[in-house]
């Protein structure tokens, strides 16, 4: 898991974990999503610096999950 590049605290995303655990695929993700691989793998590795609302809800949806469950933070070290 990775966080949001430049961020103080590591935002992490538990995308991976959550579809594993519903046994599903990024690519099953992406199709329900309409987002492009690239995309979703840009969030997964923290190249980004901000996600949408729509992005969001929708992960919590098609993963059946709370924004608390696909979301972490890493306090800085």
């Amino acid at each position: 898991m990775k966080g949001i590049a430049g961020a103080k605290d590591m935002v992490n995303f538990n995308i991976e974990k959550l579809l594993k655990k519903r046994g599903k695929s990024k690519y099953w993700l992406c199709k329900n999503m309409s987002i492009t691989s690239r995309n979703l793998n840009r969030v997964l590795n923290g190249e980004t610096t901000s996600i949408s609302f729509k992005y969001l809800e929708d992960m919590c949806q098609f993963l059946d999950c709370e924004v608390g469950e696909l979301i972490s933070i890493e306090k800085e070290k």
